[in-house]
């Protein structure tokens, strides 16, 4: 909302050299987020004034018309001579008056005005448009001003040029301050000042004389007031006191009765329609739209109607959308001269609608037509029902004043009733909600300025004003008395933890995978938990897959993502496709976060009471209505993994760094970690790895890891060989072997034995890995597979594997036998398990 200081003095007597910086200051004291002051008319100086045009001389011989003027500007260039100036506009003419920045002047952005030549002629100023004057946007020519403005007039006065514009952020409870009125009431309270409320006007009762008007929908619209201007003057143009304020305030000016109507909407907060009533056929109705009806907006759309939508109808049809806009068949008609007569046709009588339509129903109409306008805007956030009758009568008497109007006798005025909204509030409820002191008689007071009525001693009654839709219950009472106190007077009290509470186990594990990632060369990337199911279709999930069932939510943010994700990858391989496509090619992105599997079984979801603390049976009901929400780690790997240079060739990324990356997050957990092959969607059943745990003495699956599918890469637009790891940390987390040991270093050397062995190609290394270990017994501290070999001396189906092996023991130095002996154990157990045999035995 843009709000003139200018104008908003006119409600409120502000000090008479408060600028707009100190009245920002108040505003944000009070609560409301003025964004910036514009100062309009800064650098801007004199002479400019007002000029005749006298004569005009058209020049030959240039690419574009360039006129030679001769402007009458009075004294105001000392000698009472006309002025020559050049003019590249070509929308005046001789007689016109317009706006002349004579030499010595200054225009907004510091452009001088010198007398100078040009085009061959001596130019002495210019001659403005809007745009050079910073006034609006428009370059299509100068400003012509209507001929009453006296030759020699300040134009810097006259049109208004200097002055400070507040930029304010409303909130959507604070829809009262859309408007002149609201933001005045806010600023004579900061300031303790009266407030001239300009809603303030003597209204005519109803009576039957009216225009009719029928509402069938009396929740969609609780008030309707009609009323009828005959005789406008269809050449009447807005004066420029009008054009002004509403530019100011970030509108454009368009025609008499269409700017009026924005008018009272920035100064009172009604958004008003304006009807061309020779073009309403028989009486004024607001109903619901019929299924599939169609109706044309004053934008020139032809939009199909929704059976939710409210719209107002003559006996023709639609002729307005409720609280958005108005139709293309009703609207007022510009001033056209007939040629052959000379006669002027255009609207001469309108109808006035001022309405007050439910909040909920705009907004749905609104977003259901990609049509956010300045009276959706403003019924969304709610508007003040009372305020329509002063609405319509502040329209029709600037309609009269301005354009010679007659307003008819007759004022239909259909109300829904109502009772006004009382709230029973503790007199020391604000107190106990900020921890201060304020006293009965200051929240009585502060109440009273919001425009509340309040009675009762101890326990007040208040009574809530119909511009304040937003105030329900007694917090919202409170959250008034503290800001309009200040919320800089708020002490601040820093929250006192109890003793013995710390991070779950949980959360220190997550905080453990992350920091062992990125200490790994990870770099996380957090993602949007919101899926579309045509991405599961992508992965190459089957029919059957528990990842396929999703669950939905009712209002999703985007309709392309209506789904919360079963799986991590998605979202990290999108961001890895995203910054592919930006030229980083070598990625290593991880992110930990929740899935969300629907198991079938949750029951309905409850309502918690917000009045009071849920009860633990309440609270236990709503977390069993939710779907379960594993915890999971995933990294997604593409390009280099080492970068090529003097040294040698780059090292491209593998399957065996994505199942790195799940050895990394087991040892994070302080779990051993199984490997073994699998084929699993959506990785390439030859280069996937099964992620195995034991818990409770039986391996389960905790995750896999490896290359992607060559169909999926392809699908999802990934680097060719993109490998990805997704693992369950709350299944790592009971697989854990205790609390994580910080390493421990040895102050006794190590025995290293290496050992190669034969096996069938059908043994998993991990399972005679598994027997060297349990056969090595306790002084092996390390086991690593250095070389696989396969080839004509092995034998065919055969496979060699070779293995180092590190003994250790704690408290001395191993002596070669002994190392030996763990070696020979270790190479026994292999044997017998898997069939090993000892190479070059």
């Amino acid at each position: 909302m843009r709000v003139p200081l200018s104008w908003l003095r006119e409600y409120v007597d502000l000090p008479a050299g408060e600028t707009g910086r100190d009245v920002q200051a108040k505003l944000v004291s009070a609560g409301l987020e003025v964004e910036t002051v514009e100062q309009l008319g800064a650098g801007l100086k004199g002479p400019l004034v007002v000029g005749r045009v006298l004569a005009i001389e058209t020049l030959e011989g240039f690419k574009k018309p360039i006129r030679y003027c001769q402007v009458d500007v009075g004294q105001a260039n000392g000698t009472g001579e006309p002025q020559n100036i050049i003019c590249g506009a070509t929308n005046f003419a001789v007689g016109d008056k317009v706006v002349v920045s004579l030499p010595g002047a200054v225009l907004p952005g510091g452009f001088a005005i010198s007398s100078r030549k040009t085009y061959g002629k001596v130019s002495e100023g210019m001659i403005c448009s809007a745009a050079e004057l910073d006034m609006s946007d428009d370059h299509k020519g100068i400003i012509v001003l209507p001929p009453e403005y006296e030759v020699g007039t300040d134009a810097i006065e006259l049109l208004e040029l200097v002055d400070e514009v507040l930029d304010i952020a409303v909130t959507p409870d604070r829809g009262y301050c859309l408007s002149l009125r609201g933001i005045a009431r806010e600023a004579a309270t900061a300031y303790g000042l009266p407030l001239r409320d300009p809603a303030l006007l003597d209204v005519p009762a109803p009576n039957a004389h009216g225009y009719p008007v029928q509402v069938a929908d009396r929740i969609g619209c609780d008030r309707f007031t009609a009323r009828t201007v005959t005789g406008l003057d269809p050449e009447a143009h807005s004066p420029i006191w009008l054009r002004r304020r509403l530019q100011k305030a970030g509108m454009r000016p368009v025609s008499l009765a269409v700017d009026i109507t924005n008018y009272v909407m920035l100064e009172l907060g009604q958004p008003l329609h304006a009807y061309d009533r020779s073009r309403v056929s028989g009486a004024i109705g607001v109903r619901r739209a019929e299924p599939g009806e169609k109706f044309t907006t004053l934008d020139g759309t032809k939009r199909v109607l929704d059976a939710e939508d409210l719209v107002i109808t003559d006996d023709n049809g639609p002729i307005g959308l409720a609280g958005v806009m108005g139709g293309a068949n009703t609207e007022i008609a510009d001033a056209v001269t007939d040629p052959e007569t000379g006669a002027v046709q255009g609207t001469t009588d309108v109808v006035i609608e001022a309405a007050h339509f439910d909040a909920v129903s705009i907004a749905r109409t609104a977003r259901r037509h990609k049509l956010s306008s300045e009276a959706s805007r403003r019924f969304e956030r709610g508007v003040d029902p009372e305020a329509a009758s002063a609405a319509a009568q502040r329209t029709v008497d600037l309609l009269v004043l301005l354009a010679g109007g007659t307003a008819e006798a007759g004022v239909t005025e259909i109300i829904a009733p109502s009772a006004p909204r009382t709230i029973t509030v503790p007199a020391d409820h604000p107190d106990r909600v900020a921890g201060l002191a304020y006293g009965r008689e200051t929240v009585v007071r502060r109440l009273q300025q919001v425009g509340c009525d309040v009675y009762g001693a101890d326990t007040l009654t208040v009574t809530v004003p119909s511009w304040r839709p937003d105030l329900r219950d007694p917090n919202d009472l409170a959250e008034e008395v503290i800001r309009l106190e200040g919320y800089e007077n708020l002490p601040s009290t820093l929250p006192q933890p109890p003793a013995g509470r710390g991070l779950t186990e949980r959360q220190r594990l997550h905080r453990r995978v992350g920091r062992a990632l990125a200490g790994a060369g990870y770099v996380e990337a957090l993602n949007y938990p919101f899926i579309g199911e045509e991405v599961l279709d992508q992965l190459g999930l089957a029919a059957d897959d528990p990842r396929r069932d999703v669950v939905r939510l009712v209002n999703p943010l985007s309709d392309a993502e209506p789904a919360l994700r079963t799986t991590m990858l998605p979202g990290l391989l999108a961001a890895l496709r995203r910054n592919d496509g930006r030229g980083t090619h070598d990625l290593a992105l991880f992110e930990t976060g929740l899935v969300f599997r629907a198991t079938g079984d949750e029951p309905p979801a409850v309502s918690l009471p917000v009045d009071h603390r849920p009860s633990d049976e309440e609270i236990a009901a709503l977390n069993a209505a939710l779907p379960s929400q594993p915890r999971r780690a995933a990294v997604v790997l593409a390009g280099a993994r080492e970068q090529a240079g003097w040294w040698g060739k780059d090292t491209p990324v593998s399957w065996a760094d994505a199942v790195e990356a799940g050895r990394i997050v087991a040892r994070a957990a302080g779990a051993t970690l199984i490997v073994r092959q699998d084929q699993q969607d959506p990785w390439h059943p030859g280069r996937c790895a099964a992620l195995l745990a034991v818990v409770d003495g039986q391996e389960i699956l905790v995750g896999n890891a490896g290359e992607l599918h060559p169909r999926v890469t392809k699908a999802l637009g990934l680097p060719e060989r993109t490998c990805a790891m997704e693992i369950d940390l709350d299944r790592l987390e009971r697989a854990a072997e205790g609390p994580v040991q910080a390493p421990h270093v040895s102050t006794f050397p190590v025995a290293t034995q290496d050992v190669a062995l034969v096996v069938d190609a059908s043994v998993a290394a991990a399972d005679v890995e598994a027997a060297l270990r349990a056969g090595a017994g306790e002084l092996l501290e390390s086991l690593r597979l250095f070389d696989v070999f396969t080839g004509e001396q092995l034998g065919e189906g055969k496979k060699s594997l070779a293995y180092a092996l590190r003994f250790r023991a704690p408290d001395r130095t191993l002596t070669a036998e002994e190392a030996s002996a763990a070696r020979d154990a270790a190479v026994a157990a292999a044997v017998e398990r898997t069939g090993a045999v000892l190479r070059g035995a």
